[in-house]
């Protein structure tokens, strides 16, 4: 068995990775329970608050897309670790399927879904679009796609946090 590696690059390296999963986790919770709050919203005629629109406004979510951190750094620890962690330990390839897991999610469902969203509102602020029922332009629903950017959003947070029990646990 190898020994634990420390040293000041291993650290900084590890607080990355780890940076990157917090940071994964507060902006996926951040996008579920803001599409919640959205999808109450929708079939109020009042308009949207000043910070629904602010975090639909159209535009990538790079925060979100901080989890290419998680294994861009995971896999520099493992070169760092000199042989105390390899690529073929079951909790390694587990937590890299958990990562391949949540970029499905978050390519695949989440961050459209949000896209969409962000093309709704915007024709929905300049007058365009339906009510909470109607589809916009692409015949979308925009409290449909809420309901899956919620959804999707607390399966990538389900997925980051067993991630999480898994790299700490070490099985």
């Amino acid at each position: 068995m190898h020994h634990q590696p420390d040293g000041a690059a291993f650290d900084i390296v590890l607080l990355l990775h780890v940076a990157c999963v917090v940071v994964g986790v507060v902006t996926t919770a951040a996008a579920a329970a803001t599409a919640t709050r959205l999808r109450r919203l929708l079939g109020s005629p009042l308009p949207l608050p000043e910070t629904l629109r602010r975090y639909f406004r159209p535009g990538i979510n790079w925060a979100g897309r901080t989890v290419y951190g998680i294994p861009l750094f995971g896999f520099a620890l493992l070169a760092m670790s000199q042989g105390a962690y390899a690529l073929g330990q079951g909790w390694v390839l587990g937590g890299l399927a958990v990562f391949a897991a949540v970029v499905l999610v978050g390519e695949g469902v989440l961050w459209p879904a949000e896209q969409r969203l962000q093309a709704a509102l915007a024709q929905r602020d300049r007058g365009e679009a339906g009510g909470e029922g109607e589809g916009d332009v692409t015949g979308r629903n925009p409290a449909h796609d809420a309901t899956l950017m919620s959804r999707a959003a607390v399966a990538a947070l389900v997925l980051l946090v067993v991630g999480t029990v898994l790299m700490v646990a070490q099985p």
